[in-house]
């Protein structure tokens, strides 16, 4: 099967190929070369590689930025999609676009499942949610998108990087206490992509991230606290829990955005809690 993966470069089009099944035929160019947002550069890459299932892993992250310059952040996450679902349609790949928990207004009690309505917040969720509905438009069964929350790994830029790099300064660190979701490994999000692909007649839109519930600032005490175990810190700093009046944001954010993963749970696929998760690709840091 030829795979064509689009977002190299990115944390998650990363874990992909590094966890990539060897029989599959899996190219991922650079942004350089494809380019979401031409329709000549995706004609061209999808004319000569003639995917059978494409992996949209490409997106606009800056949540903030994208409040200033939206027409940047729906280039990406919407009209690119579009772009990718109608070469896909032309040569009869699949696509299986990422999308985000930021769909999502955050007023639930309970976990989001797939068919929850959606309400985003922000120009960034907005621009997502543009994104799913129409590779599901275009594509109809052959459409699958997998919404993913809080995705970090042991490159790039995420929000695991940033406490460390933060946290080495020594200061105290103030974070968001009362925005809850789940932390979830670019590996994780991988491992279920992977698992999508082998599962041809799966469509519509599913959830999958790692196990458990955090805040920020849950989050940010568990890097504290496992990097300053492994020696990734030199000792390990207090974290100040903060409410998110306290810290404003261009962007608004969902004070809950945990996702229902029933729909993905009979696929032999089993979510690892994201703190054992975090210790790994903290090891992984560590040795890098």
């Amino acid at each position: 099967m030829r795979v064509l993966i689009v977002g190299g470069g990115g944390q998650v089009a990363r874990a992909l190929l590094a966890s990539a099944p060897p029989q599959l035929q899996v190219h991922s160019p650079a942004r350089q070369e494809l380019d979401i947002t031409n329709p000549e550069a995706i004609a061209a890459v999808v004319g000569r590689l003639a995917p059978q299932v494409i992996i949209n892993a490409a997106a606009y992250t800056a949540v903030d930025r994208a409040e200033s310059e939206p027409e940047q952040a729906w280039s990406v996450n919407a009209d690119g999609p579009k772009l990718l679902a109608l070469a896909a349609l032309r040569c009869g790949a699949r696509l299986l676009h990422l999308s985000t928990d930021f769909v999502f207004d955050g007023t639930a009690s309970r976990p989001y499942p797939p068919d929850a309505r959606p309400n985003p917040l922000s120009e960034y969720g907005r621009s997502k949610l543009a994104g799913e509905r129409s590779v599901c438009e275009v594509l109809g069964e052959r459409g699958l998108v997998l919404r993913t929350s809080w995705v970090y790994a042991a490159q790039g830029r995420n929000f695991m990087l940033t406490m460390l790099r933060l946290m080495g300064a020594g200061d105290p660190i103030r974070v968001v206490a009362d925005q809850v979701g789940t932390p979830t490994a670019a590996a994780s999000v991988a491992e279920a992509v992977w698992t999508l692909v082998r599962h041809p007649q799966l469509q519509g839109v599913h959830h999958w991230t790692d196990a458990g519930v955090a805040s920020w600032y849950d989050f940010a005490v568990a890097i504290a606290e496992e990097a300053a175990i492994l020696g990734l810190l030199a000792r390990e700093p207090r974290v100040v829990p903060i409410a998110t009046e306290d810290y404003p944001t261009p962007a608004r954010r969902p004070p809950y955005s945990v996702l229902e993963k029933r729909s993905m749970m009979g696929l032999n696929l089993a979510p690892v809690h994201w703190r054992q998760r975090l210790r790994g690709v903290l090891r992984e840091l560590r040795g890098a």
